[in-house]
């Protein structure tokens, strides 16, 4: 398992397809932001999902936040 450099986001090729999850779990970045873009809170996800941490849910946020400062295309993408 390789993990970034946000120790809670991790990436396993034999999880979820690869994409970043939270600590090697079945949670990936991607869904926990949809649940916080669809109104549900810090509060709401700690509550429905008993093994992820406060410090999870930040650590997604940063990650990404770093995503959307080196992803140039996604500007490209937006503009059309």
């Amino acid at each position: 398992m390789k993990t970034t450099a946000f120790e809670r986001i991790t990436i396993d090729p034999e999880i979820c397809h690869g994409k970043p999850c939270i600590r090697g779990l079945r949670y990936p970045v991607e869904t926990v932001l949809e649940w916080l873009s669809s109104g549900m809170t810090i509060a709401d996800i700690l509550e429905d999902y008993e093994d992820i941490e406060q410090e999870d849910i930040f650590a997604t946020l940063r990650f990404a936040v770093r995503l959307t400062q080196h992803n140039t295309t996604q500007h490209n993408v937006l503009k059309h």
